[in-house]
């Protein structure tokens, strides 16, 4: 076979350790937790759901009245003698006439509640009635048809609450059955937290975690996992006690039945079942070293601010954290894990203040949990943060306060188009080794295609080979059920019954089957060179525009900074309007299309005032098309940032950042320099956003080796993202045992819009097979966009 060029693994030249570099995020988004990995199959157990969750949210939501014969009965919620102070609510059955039987269905997540034939499920709930205490209640499950799966009968024989618990065994399989009550006798009958899970649970728990979902993630093999989010991190009220306050690990521990309703950020409710400890012990049972993720006192989305002289508290739950994980019996908050029933201590090495941070009152803040942290447990590894994108301001700033403060890793996140990742494959290669290492805590490409897959490895590739600066890395989101989607892509789908991993966990999954511990330099050399895109400045279409505001432009230019040309736009200036306006009668005009230019260093400049709304203006440029250009954001996200951002094939790459907030009935001088393809901004004079717009490149391969200590193995990754195989020589270099035994794990074969499905799970997966070669090199073919990992022994 003839061979292009040659990868040459130096097999007795090591560098960086690899340490925990690649693992897992779970942050509780698309119902991951409640409806997800959390097996509670009864959705609004404890009668809590309420608008502040969600706009149609109510205490009886997933739930209904059942009245059989000529029964009569009313439900209602009440809270007048709760079973404690942080449950108040509990659903009452008033028996008018028990007929048939009277009481309540719960709906469950999905479908329905999802039931196998032979299986057991344990039912508990929480009672009381004021008579007929001879008369048990009926508990079934059911099918839509009315169809009994199976029953108990528990009899209630007090006034005041108890706790009752039934087996039930379905003798039927069926994913859209309900929960039935049925109670009959007279009075009223009091019922919270009523529940069921299912016997088979991961590594049978009582009211653990779901096993389907909780295998694909052991079968990863994750160094760490980093919890519980995200943005429910720091977007919230400042009290604890509030329902829709931050995330409080407090909170989350200890009987379930006292855990408090909690509103999700994500528009739904949190019941906290999944609290810190079950995280902690979810980590250990999967082999992953957990990395629990803190406030910092501050909530960007709102503004709300813990005075500097208030932050102790705050202090505190981060040292309290520590301490509950690592602390022995004899500690406070080691007592307390101990009495929850895990005497042992949990081995905390990593602890996250902040997440996605931006703005000056977060980084006033975190040097005091830094200090107090490494005063206390020197031996904890601090994780800062740098925001929600790639580069800019905010993104400096985080790097900034973890350099003076010196913060162990810095939490990078970012969401982008392929062409990004390929683009910045080389990304880290001149970060420095004594500087905090980088924490990617939350990156994906845009897309759970076979090629998005691709080219997250490529990517992969050259986050370990810069294991130096890189110290963890985590695809996010994690999971998603497919009825309940905030965000996509995510790594693994699941609904009621059934789940599957995308092509990007697969990949992710070879990488940490495979990561290996130590890097072994690796060499290439008589490959084609790299595949870039001819460099064309940036040129196109430009367009003025509004989002949820009205705008006012005057005073347009276009200016060609190689001629001197000027282009004015006097007879275009106006009201733009996203919003109905009165000065406009309610016509609505989104936009002010400046047309194309061919220029390719140019300053466009204008005045901009906002009239209206709640945003600010947009300023498209270099427009192919609606699916490729590139804009100026000022006053987006909630009004907080100026990005720069590049649309390619309809997918977006934020690339720059910014803090900045547009007021109404301020005028703003607003100029765009570009050049070639770099890109600069001003608001007012003032330099706000620079960035360079870069295009995709693609190299022969893509590669990293590595060697793991316990067995001594040799592990190289390769990817080809080119449209043909290609053909190397692997050269061993130093190696003396002439004879090795090879496993090959390769993903290949597969159309680039390929996906996996419930109807096809591993369409998109790895294949394995065996080689053998009996000296120091042997020749293999990469086939066309592949992603190739060997094993050699």
């Amino acid at each position: 076979m003839k061979t292009e060029g040659t990868l040459t693994v130096h097999t007795g030249r090591r560098g960086a350790e690899l340490s925990d570099l690649f693992g897992i995020f779970f942050e509780d988004l698309n119902h991951a937790a409640d409806g997800g990995l959390y097996a509670e199959l009864v959705q609004n157990r404890s009668f809590e759901f309420d608008p502040i969750d969600k706009a149609d949210y109510h205490a009886l939501t997933a739930w209904e009245p059942v009245i059989r014969g000529d029964g009569q009965a009313v439900i209602t919620v009440e809270d007048k003698e709760p079973l404690n102070a942080r449950n108040l609510h509990y659903a009452v059955i008033d028996i008018v006439s028990e007929g048939g039987g009277v009481g309540i269905m719960n709906l469950g997540f999905n479908s329905g509640i999802p039931v196998k034939e032979g299986d057991n499920y344990k039912f508990s709930m929480y009672a009381r009635r004021d008579n007929s205490w001879d008369t048990s209640l009926t508990v079934t499950i059911e099918g839509v048809d009315g169809t009994v799966y199976g029953a108990a009968e528990i009899t209630v024989n007090s006034s005041e609450w108890d706790r009752y618990e039934a087996v039930i065994q379905a003798d039927s399989t069926d994913n859209s059955s309900r929960l039935v009550i049925l109670a009959g006798g007279s009075g009223k009958v009091c019922l919270d937290m009523v529940s069921l899970f299912p016997e088979k649970t991961f590594l049978n728990r009582p009211g653990g975690l779901r096993e389907d979902l909780s295998v694909l993630l052991a079968d990863m093999k994750p160094k760490f996992m980093r919890f519980p989010g995200g943005c429910l991190i720091h977007d919230g009220s400042l009290n604890p006690d509030d329902r829709n306050s931050m995330y409080r690990w407090k909170n989350t521990i200890g009987d379930i039945a006292q855990r408090p309703p909690r509103r999700n950020n994500w528009s739904y409710n949190q019941t906290l079942g999944l609290g810190y400890l079950e995280y902690f012990q979810f980590s250990e049972d999967i082999g992953a070293k957990p990395i629990p993720v803190l406030p910092g006192g501050y909530d960007p989305h709102h503004k709300r601010i813990v005075p500097l002289d208030e932050l102790q508290p705050w202090i505190d739950d981060a040292l309290d954290l520590i301490e509950f994980a690592n602390g022995d019996s004899s500690t406070e908050w080691g007592g307390i894990r101990a009495g929850l029933g895990h005497p042992e201590p949990f081995g905390l090495e990593y602890i996250g203040i902040g997440n996605e941070e931006v703005g000056e009152p977060f980084f006033e803040r975190y040097p005091y949990f830094h200090e107090a942290i490494k005063a206390k447990y020197p031996e904890i590894k601090v994780i800062n943060s740098s925001g929600p994108f790639s580069a800019g301001k905010e993104y400096e700033r985080g790097w900034a306060s973890a350099r003076a403060n010196g913060s162990d890793l810095v939490d990078e996140h970012y969401y982008a188009a392929p062409e990004w990742f390929l683009a910045n494959h080389h990304r880290y290669d001149e970060f420095k080794a004594g500087e905090p290492k980088v924490f990617l805590g939350e990156y994906a490409s845009w897309g759970n295609t076979y090629y998005n897959a691709l080219v997250e490895a490529a990517f992969m590739t050259g986050l370990q080979n810069n294991a130096h600066a890189v110290g963890l890395a985590c695809y996010a989101p994690m999971l998603c059920n497919v009825d309940y989607v905030n965000w996509k892509p995510d790594m693994i789908w699941f609904n009621n019954h059934q789940a599957y991993g995308t092509a990007n966990y697969y990949v992710q999954k070879l990488f940490m089957n495979h990561q290996g511990d130590q890097l072994l330099e690796m060499r290439s050399c008589g490959f084609a060179p790299a595949q870039a895109q001819e460099v064309q400045p940036i040129t196109g279409a430009i367009t003025l525009a509004v989002d949820a505001s009205a705008a006012r432009f005057s005073e347009i230019s276009l200016v060609n900074n190689l001629t001197g040309e000027v282009k004015a736009y006097a007879d275009l200036s106006g009201e733009v309007a996203d919003l109905p306006d009165p000065a406009l009668n309610g016509a609505a005009k989104r936009t002010l299309e400046l047309g194309p230019t061919h220029w390719t260093d140019y300053t466009l400049s204008l005045k901009a005032v906002r009239t209206g709304g709640t945003k600010g203006f947009v300023l498209y440029f270099g427009k192919a098309d609606e699916q490729n250009h590139l804009f100026w954001e000022i006053g987006g996200w909630q009004n907080q940032d100026s990005i720069v951002a590049s649309i390619a094939q309809g997918r977006n790459s934020v690339l720059t950042h910014t803090l900045f907030t547009v007021e109404s009935d301020v005028e703003y001088n607003l100029t765009l320099e570009v050049s070639g393809r770099q890109i600069r901004t001003y608001i007012d004079g003032e330099l706000i956003n620079e960035t360079e717009d870069k295009l995709l490149v693609i190299e022969p391969l893509y590669y990293t080796a590595s060697v793991e200590h316990s067995t001594g193995d040799m592990i190289l990754k390769t990817v080809n993202m080119q449209e043909v195989s290609i053909a190397a020589e692997i050269v061993l270099e130093g190696l003396t045992d002439k004879r090795l035994s090879i496993e090959v794990y390769e993903m290949s074969g597969h159309q680039p819009e390929d996906e996996n499905s419930f109807k096809q799970p591993m369409l998109v997966s790895p294949k394995q097979k065996a080689l053998q070669t009996e000296g120091s090199s042997f020749v293999y073919e990469f086939p066309k966009q592949s992603v190739t990992v060997m094993r050699l022994r």
